[in-house]
């Protein structure tokens, strides 16, 4: 098959270099179908912009810049759990030594 392109996938993305539609053999004169302008091939094709194009990609950065945030937000609970069993169990050591310190001096 030697087709240069389809309506949903044109040879060329500029409306200017697409032929235009004309009317079928088939159709009678005056029909409901007029001729085809490159002007409305234009303005069909205006929400196809760059922008609307990387917003997939946009959407994927902001998910991962939220999974990173999620997971440093994560990591510094951790740390925070860490710090507070480690001052804990030094409190504790401190409480032992200070009773083993009161017995030495008692006897």
């Amino acid at each position: 098959m030697n087709a240069t392109g389809t309506i949903d996938r044109p040879h060329t993305h500029d409306p200017q270099k697409q032929a235009p539609m004309t009317t079928s053999t088939s159709e009678p004169v005056g029909s409901a179908t007029p001729d085809f302008t490159t002007t409305g091939a234009t303005d069909s094709r205006q929400n196809r912009t760059r922008e609307m194009q990387l917003i997939p990609e946009a959407l994927a950065r902001a998910h991962m810049h939220e999974r990173l945030r999620e997971a440093d937000a994560e990591r510094l609970a951790v740390r925070l759990a860490v710090a507070r069993r480690m001052q804990r169990r030094a409190e504790r050591a401190s409480l032992r030594a200070r009773r083993a310190l009161a017995m030495a001096v008692m006897q």
